[in-house]
């Protein structure tokens, strides 16, 4: 690893029958090796499930029962991507899901896998770290950067958006080290990214619902920023009661 600009990535990016791996399967992945100068090689393939595509998955990937007949299987498709990875740092959107889905399917099929090994870059942690997009997600972004549309929710359309998005995120960054050990450290958010507060500021959040918040299995990020908050709160308190004598009468 060296300059940013120099290095050389894998951006990845997997269709799904559903949302929990180890349960749903997966019908696509696109990869792309590339630089911040263009594209190396692109690998992508639809994958046959065996087993029939829910309607709600359908209606976001629009990958059909059809489409996937007769496509490779994925104890085919794993050992080729997990070639062309080889030992590069893999970059996506929510790619610890992406990697998540891949892993359980390799284990199920007794494949040999270094995923959990394996150096990422999640552009959502990037996008947090960044913080003037009016929301995270790769859409929202891609409008964020002025990044012309793809067309259709599929694997290789969204990993050329993620491409693009990534550049301009990684762009505060010389050398890729440096991007690497920045994100090992929690990021701080400014509003509460999910539940019935979303898009909330967190020092609007009632206390209650930030102290049950903080107890759930949320990401570093969430965690650390509903921490912080809470933390705040209590040296608030503390300095209101400081101030004034009278506070508890």
């Amino acid at each position: 690893m060296g300059l940013i600009h120099k290095d050389i990535f894998i951006c990845l990016d997997c269709e799904t029958t559903g949302l929990e791996p180890g349960k749903d399967e997966i019908i696509e992945i696109a990869a792309t090796r590339f630089t911040f100068d263009g594209v190396l090689e692109t690998y992508e393939t639809l994958i046959d499930p065996e087993m029939p595509i829910p309607e709600v998955s359908m209606a976001i990937h629009h990958i059909t029962d059809e489409m996937v007949k007769g496509k490779p299987k994925i104890q085919d498709v794993l050992p080729k991507i997990f070639e062309f990875i080889g030992n590069r740092i893999i970059v996506g959107h929510g790619i610890t899901n992406d990697l998540a889905f891949m892993t359980a399917a390799a284990k199920k099929h007794g494949i040999p896998s270094r995923l959990s090994f394996q150096p990422f870059v999640d552009t959502l942690r990037l996008a947090r770290l960044y913080g003037e997009s009016p929301t995270n997600s790769l859409e929202t972004l891609r409008k964020h950067f002025n990044i012309p549309d793809e067309g259709a929710h599929r694997a290789m359309n969204d990993v050329i958006v993620n491409i693009e998005v990534f550049k301009f995120l990684a762009q505060r960054f010389k050398t890729t080290e440096q991007m690497m050990e920045r994100l090992k450290s929690p990021i701080l958010l400014k509003n509460m990214p999910l539940g019935k507060h979303k898009g909330r500021p967190f020092g609007e959040i009632p206390v209650e619902y930030l102290r049950w918040a903080v107890c759930q299995n949320f990401d570093q990020d969430l965690l650390f920023s509903l921490k912080t908050e809470l933390k705040k709160r209590k040296k608030g308190a503390q300095f209101g009661q400081a101030a004034s004598p009278f506070a508890d009468l």
